[in-house]
């Protein structure tokens, strides 16, 4: 089941929001961070950076739940600027590393791409690390290669700079 939190359902949801940024990152996601990284790290990022955008309605976020609890999610950021009220960003698509190769990371991309839509969004863009799986998740998507920018992030396991690709998907 995927739903959109709140600001309301948000309390309930940290742990295991904070569970899953943690492990991903512990796993080699390029996400912004970098080991070491702790729980309370993560805690931070999702208290201190999600949590006033989501009450502010600045962003939009998706929750997988399986087996009891959050597995996967997904942001989906409406551009604020006046020239650009068509387009979106996607950010922080996150699956458990327990919970992988399951379908949760589709998944959330299709109710985030159905949401944009009836937000009246006619352009989703994104960036991934370039050599990440999630790149292929998101062409098998429909999402198209903008351009890639090497030495963009950090490899969160040792000091090397790694390329980044843009992507971006056209709304019907």
């Amino acid at each position: 089941m995927i739903t959109r939190l709140t600001e309301t359902s948000f309390d309930a949801a940290l742990e295991d929001l904070t569970d899953i940024l943690h492990g991903c990152v512990h796993t080699g996601a390029s996400i912004g961070f970098v080991l070491p990284f702790s729980h309370d790290q993560a805690r931070t990022y999702w208290q201190d950076r999600v949590r006033p955008d989501l009450s502010s309605g600045v962003l939009d976020l998706f929750v997988a739940y399986g087996e009891g609890r959050i597995q996967g999610t997904v942001q989906l950021i409406p551009a604020a600027m006046p020239n650009q009220p068509h387009r979106a960003d996607v950010a922080k698509l996150l699956v458990h590393p327990d919970a992988r190769r399951r379908g949760l990371g589709r998944a959330l991309m299709e109710v985030l791409v159905d949401r944009a839509a009836n937000l009246g969004r006619t352009l989703l863009v994104l960036d991934t690390r370039s050599t990440d799986p999630s790149r292929l998740l998101y062409q098998d998507l429909g999402f198209e290669v903008a351009g890639e920018i090497p030495g963009y992030c950090r490899n969160p396991f040792e000091p090397v700079f790694e390329p980044t690709t843009y992507m971006y998907k056209a709304l019907r």
